[in-house]
């Protein structure tokens, strides 16, 4: 009998299996998955194995996060993080002391404030002023559609009153026509293509940092939704392609590649060749990420009915289609043709109903094909097409996180979309209940990588730190079980990892080790938990201190 390079012990083990969801023991050899039971895979301890006793902590598939941002949130780590920052005068302080850290930098530039900070979610060029007159000032808020710049960065990119609004974004402005401070989705393009590039090496970096933080939290694999150049931001690939080649890249790694929504399907045998060119190792970049719309907050995202106003009466915007439909049933299914997998993002029902009606326009041309396409945030999703996920085989990627009351839905979101549409946000629930598959991921660094926070507010619909009792839409609540499964099989599936995500025979030894037993304590307590180990191929890449 060939003995075990790895034996975990006297468990609990959550397979997320549902032959046999729990063991008290598990084998790996050869980077796999070789035994899960019970006292009797102890025959296959030998002199060389190393045999982990848990003494009771849970071990878990490891986790995989189906939308994240990982080179940009390493980098911005090293850059002006106001991602802590609670109320303007915080932030401004941070803004503050990290100039004065930093005088020798020609921008200052960062990301991380929260628009609940300030009135409407609208912060202005006259308070960046205050802390930084002299050098331009480019920072973007947590969720990246919107950027906040000093008048020195309006200057040198020559914004005035008679610049336009782009087609794709919106500058916000003052009484007299002047540019406020505040640039919406593709206007943040305007000044960001001013800022001095992020270096190869800086984009290696921070995707290194960033593994490490991951791999910390138990994170074993993911999909980064955006390879390419967006709003200024630097395209991350070579970071991947580099850290994959030097055997740096521990984690496995999908990327989307990035549709440039002011082309069409004149760009399609460039993804064809990117795709190619970027396959190495564990990164691999078949899927391609199409955004359809904006967000909530700034009355971007694409709704079916119009957007209200602060007295709750209708305006004249509905939010923005950053692809047009009919054009985009086709891409779809040129795409799927193809072999690729498309990641979506659609945040408002309208957005997702034009993701779903171009999926099912694939499935009519092409026939059913395992390109495992996913819709990304799904914030409002029209209950008529709650069933429509199962029956096209449309992934539902969620971002449990986003889903409780906090200052920025309670004040930013829920008045300006009307009681019936905020109940339709975040829909976790019913899209269980109706078949969909669910894949989870966080969107970091727009709000926290931790799946651990995460599964908390997927199973109470609450945030960790909440200060009241209030629960948003508690029909829409997860079990625990499923949750783990979105963030583990269900996140697998979307990644093409067909070998991880569940503890069994011959699956991938990709594994978590948590301090406690999360699935028998409080839910209340989830995300207290922490992680222990975490195992990549059966190798170790974070042990905590």
């Amino acid at each position: 009998m060939t003995k075990a390079d790895l034996v975990f012990t006297r468990g609990p083990v959550h397979t997320g299996d549902a032959a046999r969801t729990r063991a008290s023991a598990l084998a790996v050899t050869g980077g796999r998955i070789t035994a899960v039971g019970h006292d009797e895979v102890r025959e296959l301890i030998g002199p060389g194995t190393e045999v982990v006793d848990l003494a009771g902590k849970l071990l878990l598939p490891g986790f995989q996060d189906a939308h994240i941002h990982a080179v940009g949130g390493g980098t911005e780590l090293a850059a002006c993080d106001l991602a802590d920052t609670v109320g303007a005068a915080d932030c401004l302080a941070g803004i503050r002391a990290y100039a004065e850290a930093h005088p020798d930098q020609q921008w200052i530039t960062g990301s991380g404030w929260s628009m609940e900070s300030f009135s409407g979610g609208l912060p202005t060029r006259h308070l960046l002023d205050t802390v930084v007159p002299d050098r331009p000032v480019y920072l973007t808020n947590r969720d990246h559609h919107g950027a906040w710049v000093n008048t020195r960065a309006l200057e040198l990119a020559g914004l005035g009153r008679d610049t336009p609004d782009p087609a794709d974004g919106r500058i916000e402005r003052e009484p007299d026509g002047a540019p406020s401070g505040m640039l919406q989705e593709g206007a943040t393009a305007l000044v960001a293509r001013l800022i001095p590039p992020v270096t190869a090496a800086d984009r290696l970096d921070g995707l290194l940092r960033a593994q490490r933080l991951l791999h910390s939290l138990g994170i074993t694999g993911w999909q980064d939704a955006l390879l390419g150049e967006f709003n200024g931001m630097p395209d991350p690939s070579d970071a991947y392609l580099a850290a994959a080649r030097s055997g740096a890249l521990t984690a496995r790694v999908t990327g989307a590649l990035w549709w440039e929504r002011d082309r069409g399907a004149e760009q399609i045998p460039e993804l064809v060749e990117r795709r190619a060119e970027l396959s190495h190792g564990r990164f691999r970049a078949g899927s391609v990420k199409i955004m359809l719309d904006g967000i909530a907050e700034n009355f971007t995202a694409a709704m079916t009915s119009p957007y209200l106003d602060g007295c709750g009466c209708a305006t004249a915007n509905s939010g923005l289609s950053f692809v047009d439909p009919l054009a985009l049933r086709g891409h779809v299914g040129e795409l799927d043709a193809l072999g690729f997998q498309v990641h979506f993002h659609a945040l408002g029902d309208r957005a997702v109903r034009e993701a779903l009606d171009a999926v099912e326009a694939a499935r009519a041309a092409n026939g059913w094909r395992d390109t495992r396409h996913h819709l990304a945030h799904l914030q409002v999703v029209h209950p008529a097409d709650v069933p429509r996920f199962a029956r096209l085989g449309a992934v539902a990627n969620i971002q449990p996180l986003w889903a409780a009351h906090e200052p920025q839905m309670d004040e930013l979101t829920i008045p300006f979309l009307g009681p019936e549409r905020a109940a339709w946000q975040y829909p976790f629930g019913a899209l269980q209940r109706a078949g969909a598959t669910l894949a989870a991921g966080s969107d970091w660094p727009v709000s926290s990588p931790d799946p651990l926070a995460g599964l908390h507010v997927a199973v109470n619909r609450r945030r960790p730190d909440a200060d009241d009792d209030r629960v948003l839409l508690p029909e829409q609540r997860l079990d625990l079980a499923s949750a783990i499964a979105a963030y583990t099989a269900g996140s697998a599936f979307v990644n093409g990892h067909d070998d991880a995500g569940v503890l069994a025979p011959g699956q991938l030894a990709d594994l978590v080790v948590l301090d406690r037993d999360i699935l028998t304590g409080p839910p209340e307590e989830i995300a207290a938990a922490r992680v222990l180990r975490t195992y990549v191929g059966g190798e170790l890449v974070h042990a905590a201190g």
